[in-house]
């Protein structure tokens, strides 16, 4: 798996294998979600849009969207609210305000209940609309409101004395008067076309008319996140990141899974593959305490990241591969032929095997079935065995286990003569014949023998 890219098929075997497990951890974070839906309680969103008449420029807008979200309007508006135990910093936390289409400014406010939320957007309207007037028209600037005025009373002056230099122009209707008079005319109508303008772009008068939209309207919904997106958001990431820790851990698991990397392990030749009939992938046994029965109720127990087994023909085709091992080995086992087969414990695909080859074999070799453990093997000293066969199944194993039983069996003084990878399949149409009597053996029945415990010494 760690060489393997993601596929589909590797997800769908997840979601078969530990369909369980996935379930439990859905329905825990979905209760995550909902213990964090009471950290937070329920909020509601509404806005009230306030209406700038006049020509405005973006930037302008989006300064006026600024002031409307400001402390000094927001302190304004939680001081009319006198709402016990909500000061304005915490109200500024709850107000937003965006420049739109149409020189609208919205003022969205949010509160833990409708109704409050519908007054907290128009109070902080209100307060903008009166703080932006003010703003604009305020009165305490003397030099700045008097500068219009003395520029108006400039302009009449000057229109008078235009009078007085047209009154006083040749009165004798000369050529050089009528022009000297047009011009005079044309410089009045100029200053007052002048002062018109001025009295048109005068902010006191043009972009202090805001209007607030009507009232906010009351929110007929929670604002998000809500309850229920909670307890959805909390099933998908827990769902999500058991999926991604059994991908993970599959990318990080040191397993060997092909027969030319358990041999090079080992240090041996492979003999061949044999398979073992099941319905459901081999485990290895954790015990009968309440831990063992919980893996088993979630399913954990059960090696997910192994390859679905494979349909087997019939029960001949099986046992052709157990015969073909067998006739390797008598061909490199000196007579008599005594062999030592090593099987690491928890292994329960190669105990069958080896279970199954020690009854094909027939005492032909003679063969002697040990257990060992993975972490710390120990194999027992050479008698008239004549060398050792390893089996085991692929993609239980480490490099580093398979090493320490080649070592034992070096230090037991039996040489790996060969290793046998056992699989296990699913049956296909022919699942097991029928029984006969003891009269009537069948010619090539294979004896049902199932190696059970940890065998120290003795032939099978």
């Amino acid at each position: 798996m760690s060489e393997d890219t993601i596929r589909l098929v590797t997800i769908g075997r997840i979601f078969r294998r530990r369909w369980r497990l996935l379930v439990i951890v859905t329905v825990v974070g979905a209760l995550v979600g909902y213990g964090a839906s009471l950290l937070f309680p329920p909020s509601y969103t509404t806005s009230t849009s306030v209406l700038l008449a006049g020509q405005w420029e973006e930037r302008e807008l989006l300064t006026q969207a600024e002031i409307a979200a400001s402390s000094a309007v927001v302190d304004r508006a939680a001081a009319t609210l006198g709402w016990t135990g909500v000061s304005g910093s915490e109200l500024r936390d709850r107000v937003s305000a965006k420049a739109t289409d149409g020189n609208i400014i919205k003022i969205s406010g949010t509160a833990d209940t409708p109704e409050r939320a519908g007054r907290l957007s128009d109070q902080v309207a209100q307060q903008f609309v009166t703080f932006a007037a003010r703003i604009a028209g305020d009165s305490t600037d003397a030099e700045a409101a008097a500068r219009p005025e003395a520029l108006r009373q400039k302009v009449v002056q000057t229109s008078r004395r235009i009078t007085e230099l047209a009154d006083a122009a040749d009165p004798g209707q000369t050529v050089e008067g009528v022009q000297a008079r047009t011009e005079l005319e044309k410089l009045r109508t100029a200053l007052q076309e002048a002062m018109k303008k001025l009295d048109e772009a005068d902010p006191t008068t043009n972009k202090a008319n805001m209007v607030v939209m009507g009232p906010a309207a009351r929110p007929a919904a929670e604002a998000p996140p809500t309850r229920m997106q909670l307890i959805v958001a909390g099933a998908l990431l827990f769902f999500l990141l058991a999926v991604i820790g059994h991908l993970t851990t599959a990318r990080m698991s040191r397993r060997l899974r092909t027969e030319p990397e358990i041999a090079a392990a080992l240090g041996s030749a492979l003999l061949g593959t044999v398979d073992v009939p099941g319905e459901r992938p081999a485990h290895r046994p954790e015990g009968r305490g309440p831990r063992a029965r919980i893996r088993r109720l979630l399913g954990v127990d059960i090696r997910w990241d192994l390859p679905t087994p494979q349909t087997s023909g019939d029960e001949a085709s099986r046992q052709i591969r157990y015969r073909r091992v067998c006739a390797r080995l008598r061909d490199q086992l000196p007579v008599p032929r005594r062999l030592l087969v090593v099987v690491p414990d928890g292994d329960e695909i190669a105990r069958r095997a080896a279970g199954q080859l020690v009854a094909e074999a027939e005492s032909d070799p003679l063969l002697r079935v040990v257990g060992v453990s993975g972490s710390r093997p120990l194999v027992p000293d050479r008698g008239t065995e004549s060398g050792a066969l390893v089996v085991l199944s692929a993609g239980s194993w480490t490099a580093e286990e398979l090493a320490g039983i080649a070592e034992a069996c070096a230090d037991g003084g039996h040489e790996v003569l060969g290793i046998v990878v056992a699989g296990i399949v699913v049956a296909g149409t022919v699942r097991a014949r029928p029984t006969r009597s003891a009269d009537h053996p069948p010619d090539n029945a294979t004896p049902a023998l199932a190696v059970r415990g940890h065998a120290t010494g003795g032939s099978v």
